[in-house]
């Protein structure tokens, strides 16, 4: 009896591919259209949004083509309690990474339920990444496309998670998956990457802040290092650290937010210099290749999701709390987002970053 797997299908070109692979190996391919009630955001611009209604018909054109199960879940209510979690994190002058918690919640969490409800023992994505499974436990390995690389939204999946976790792309380039789908002539073949946030358009998200919690933005005050008043701002949830465009204050060179404050209201911003930091404190731990952190760990560490990673020193610090110290200070170490550690390919775990310094 063939082994069943779920494959979340976004219309996308990755997933459509991956969703081959898999009946190329020899599973039952069940697909997975997720409705998370964004399309009305694609009505109103040209950009490209996932999990659209058009998105929706190009995944089940794909399943036809494929000859594969399909099926559309409404993961409406759910997904709105992540853009909410997104709004809260902003309006607490953290800057937020949603992806993250949509794979761990809703393809890894809803879909994984939905799996079982089908006695699947898979769920599958269209991520580059890989998962090996080395001694009973289950080790995320970077992609091989270094662009296309994905570990770093997927540290947070448990053991649990990643057992029943297929990346068929994982060994793949981003160059292979367009050639596979060409030569297949996929509905989805050329079909444009989507955004790195689904919901928010044109990198803006303060219209989304303004729809939801706009009673909550006020205007304060922008400060230097010394907290002297250099003007005003509309609102502290539309910066984040490292922001230079949107000040609207020149002094002669060039100013970037170095710090937030959101129970005072206050943007404080600074020199190039003053965004450089060589230590961090992360909570909200996940490790990946270990049991847990009881002696310092030296890894290569990654604050966002383009950031290249580079050698630090891991210490425990206290019940779920770690602080990382780098060996060379790093640029706009941002609170809300992740921090993730690496041992070459492997990520050995992460956390989320509380704040820089100690």
């Amino acid at each position: 009896m063939k082994s069943k797997v779920v494959i979340a299908m976004s219309g996308g070109v990755d997933s459509s591919v991956a969703a081959h692979l898999l009946v190329q190996q020899g599973f039952e391919v069940i697909g997975l259209f997720m409705r998370l009630g964004i399309d009305k955001l694609d009505s109103i611009t040209k950009t490209k949004v996932c999990c659209s209604l058009e998105d929706a018909s190009d995944a089940r054109n794909v399943a036809d083509q494929l000859g594969i199960q399909f099926h559309v879940l409404n993961f409406r209510d759910a997904f709105d309690r992540i853009i909410d979690d997104f709004c809260n994190e902003y309006l607490n002058g953290r800057t937020p990474n949603p992806c993250i918690i949509c794979n761990q919640d809703l393809k890894f969490g809803r879909l994984l339920e939905f799996a079982r409800m089908l006695n699947a023992e898979f769920v599958a994505t269209g991520h580059y990444a890989k998962v090996e499974e080395i001694n009973g436990r289950y080790i995320l390995r970077k992609g091989i496309d270094v662009l296309k690389d994905q570990s770093y939204v997927l540290f947070s999946l448990n053991q649990e998670q990643l057992s029943r976790a297929i990346f068929p792309l994982g060994n793949l380039t981003k160059h292979d998956v367009r050639k596979i789908a060409r030569d297949l002539n996929l509905k989805t073949k050329d079909k444009p990457e989507s955004q790195d946030i689904c919901f928010v358009l044109d990198n803006n998200y303060h219209s989304i802040l303004y729809e939801r919690f706009g009673e909550r933005i006020t205007p304060g005050f922008i400060k230097d290092t010394s907290g002297n008043i250099l003007g005003q701002h509309p609102g502290s949830p539309f910066f984040t650290i490292g922001q230079r465009k949107g000040l609207g204050i020149a002094l002669g060179s060039p100013r970037y937010v170095v710090d937030i404050n959101p129970n005072e209201n206050t943007v404080v911003i600074g020199t190039n210099d003053e965004l450089m930091e060589d230590e961090l404190m992360a909570s909200r731990l996940n490790w990946v290749s270990i049991d847990t952190l009881h002696n310092p760990l030296e890894v290569c560490a990654k604050i966002r999701y383009n950031h290249t990673p580079v050698p630090a020193t891991v210490y425990p610090y206290g019940i779920d709390k770690i602080r990382v110290v780098f060996k060379e200070p790093q640029r706009a170490i941002t609170p809300g987002q992740a921090v993730v550690f690496y041992d070459n390919d492997a990520v050995v775990g992460g956390g989320w970053i509380e704040r820089k310094g100690d």
